[in-house]
């Protein structure tokens, strides 16, 4: 199927691994010229020279944390100065804390809602003008299944209402820009088998410190997590599902949030290591 998003111009944040990554790859497959951003230049650096580019694609990578605003500022001042529009935002950036309720610092507190819902308003907002110089614009954000189901144990009172705050922010975003043709929807992941993701919650239960026997227990977890014969998540998983919500084909969807993490059934990672 072509998702006629050759020519597209995409930038997604916090891309230089996991479902930022993939969806980067994904939207290169498609022809699309891809502008990922991330931290740390020596990850966004490895990204663009393992993705593959093909019908006249291209990739770049520009450091940015979005949880500053005057790299975001930086950041579609590029995009304006080398495109002139963006056709395709994917606010992907974004990260978890799992602990009680009771051991979360105000300093977690904020950054938790400073990396999750205040980048993807920030962004959003910066963005607007050069979405609104395109034919086909859409806002896709990436959320987390913490915004629907409790993570306990260890917690995730800090995590979840961030991550439900980006699931309203899209329903409200949908509608107020219909006006200008920009579709907003949300993608909810459930467990994702991201390296970065994995040994972050697996250090976080080993009380900050990675250990390297962590890798030989996560075939076992999955295998009680999830019913037979299934699977937690790849991160081109969620990138399919993001890229058909940038593409014509989901022209018809506006202002959905759609949960992809295997069906509710599925037991979490994080919850997992704490059993």
């Amino acid at each position: 199927m072509d998702l006629e998003l050759s020519g597209k111009i995409v930038c997604i944040t916090g891309a230089s691994e996991g479902i930022g990554l993939a969806c980067a790859r994904v939207f290169a497959s498609e022809g699309a010229h891809v502008i990922i951003c991330a931290r740390r230049p020596d990850k966004l650096e490895q990204a663009v020279k393992e993705t593959i580019c093909s019908n006249g694609a291209t990739i770049e990578g520009f450091q940015a944390d979005v949880t500053k605003v005057s790299d975001i500022e930086a950041l579609i001042a590029h995009i304006n100065t080398r495109y002139g529009r963006l056709d395709v935002l994917v606010n992907n950036a974004g990260t978890g804390i799992y602990k009680g309720f009771a051991d979360v610092t105000d300093q977690e507190l904020l950054d938790g809602m400073s990396i999750n819902f205040f980048a993807q308003f920030r962004v959003s907002q910066r963005a607007l003008p050069l979405l609104k110089r395109s034919a086909f614009p859409s806002i896709i954000n990436i959320s987390g299944r913490t915004a629907l189901r409790g993570n306990f144990p260890p917690g995730s009172s800090c995590t979840g209402p961030a991550k439900a705050a980006e699931v309203r922010f899209s329903t409200d975003l949908a509608t107020e820009l219909a006006e200008f043709g920009i579709r907003v929807n949300c993608v909810i992941p459930g467990v994702v088998k991201s390296e970065e993701r994995l040994r972050l919650w697996e250090a976080q239960a080993n009380g900050g410190a990675w250990k390297a026997e962590a890798i030989d227990k996560r075939d076992a977890l999955e295998s009680v997590a999830v019913p037979k014969g299934q699977r937690w998540g790849e991160p081109q998983d969620i990138a399919h599902v993001v890229a058909f919500f940038a593409s014509t084909r989901a022209i018809y969807v506006n202002g959905a949030a759609l949960t992809v993490d295997g069906g509710p059934h599925t037991k979490s990672y994080v919850s997992q290591l704490y059993a």
